[in-house]
């Protein structure tokens, strides 16, 4: 930075105000909207962004969820019209979450072969051959308590409830999945599927697991329209503290030995932190999940005129690959296959 030999002093202060001239003048490649684009990092592209759906038994159904403008549980012939339109934007990517007509403890609606998300599955598969299927692998939907894992006498158990997701998810694959997407943070699930799948001729089916997946608040919106919020106590006793980055990294290590093929951070917006550290410790592709309640607090905001919701969607989406995510969970992705044409 230099110094101008002229100087001036300001009459009503006492004091002098040195002419400076920048050496570096950084705002050179920011006048014009083309040459900003020229040289922007980060690109959001459409491969990026999956987007979920929640599907229902019957026909006909297509039901808003309250907390989540534009999101609806829907019976599967209403998903393939959803479906239609997402493929006609350029979206490759969809996860499917099922909410049975009825439950029980031993969460046969995630395993059956008749269960909702595998009708949906080859449904979709059938229609729109190319569309990548993602399938939750989880049973929390689907046991009668909410839980995510066989529950006795109050507990939630890991090791019994290895052999269920195990069984779900080569059924999932059976259906034709295109990726199994365990969610339930039981330890070990990965190894357990990873073993499953291959037994049964599914060794090329990736599994991308929900490698830090955080007890948070902010997916509140998420058990309206799962239908899946536990009949006792919470999560916290397999989900992680959202206070631990440590033990984040420790998750990630495991599932990535174990056999994970993606790894996924989730929620997305509070964990860039981790998302970004995930990137430095492997070369998998790292997912990360924006979840319901910072889509309802957009939704919210905008619907209230205090923000610009294009532009803070697309920033906030900007800034989870930013930080290191190759993929992209999130219920914005038909309004943003919109923008990014």
């Amino acid at each position: 930075m230099k110094e101008s030999l002229t100087e001036t002093r300001d009459k009503s202060l006492d004091y002098i105000l040195p002419r400076v001239t920048p050496d570096v003048r950084m705002r050179r490649l920011r006048s014009k909207a083309p040459l900003r684009a020229m040289i922007r990092e980060t690109h959001l592209r459409l491969e990026q962004l999956i987007y979920p759906f929640f599907i229902v038994e019957g026909k006909g159904i297509k039901t808003p969820i309250k907390s989540m403008p534009g999101i609806h549980q829907q019976s599967i012939d209403e998903m393939l019209k959803e479906a239609a339109e997402v493929v006609s934007l350029g979206i490759k990517s969809v996860l499917l979450f099922g909410i049975p007509a009825t439950k029980d403890a031993d969460a046969t609606g995630a395993w059956h072969s008749q269960g909702i998300v595998q009708k949906a599955t080859r449904e979709l598969k059938k229609h729109f051959p190319d569309l990548i299927v993602v399938a939750d692998t989880c049973l929390c939907e689907y046991m009668d308590h909410g839980h995510c894992g066989i529950v006795h006498e109050g507990k939630i158990l890991n090791d019994p409830s290895l052999e269920i997701l195990a069984r779900a998810a080569v059924s999932q694959a059976e259906a034709g999945a295109d990726i199994i997407a365990p969610s339930d943070m039981m330890d070990g699930r990965i190894a357990a599927i990873r073993a499953a799948l291959d037994a049964n001729g599914y060794e090329n089916i990736p599994i991308m697991a929900y490698s830090a997946k955080f007890a948070s608040a902010l997916y509140g919106p998420f058990r309206e329209a799962a239908e899946s919020a536990p009949q006792f106590g919470d999560r916290t006793s397999y989900q992680m503290d959202p206070a631990n980055a440590r033990e984040a990294m420790r998750e990630i290590e495991l599932d990535i030995e174990e056999g994970a093929d993606i790894v996924m951070v989730k929620p997305a917006m509070p964990y860039l932190d981790l998302i970004s550290e995930a990137r430095y410790i492997t070369k998998l592709p790292v997912a990360a999940y924006n979840v319901s309640g910072e889509y309802s607090m957009v939704k919210a905001a905008a619907a209230n005129g205090w923000i610009d919701e294009k532009r803070v969607v697309m920033e906030l989406l900007t800034g989870i690959v930013r930080a290191g995510a190759d993929l992209i969970i999130t219920y914005h992705a038909k309004d943003v296959a919109e923008w990014l044409k």
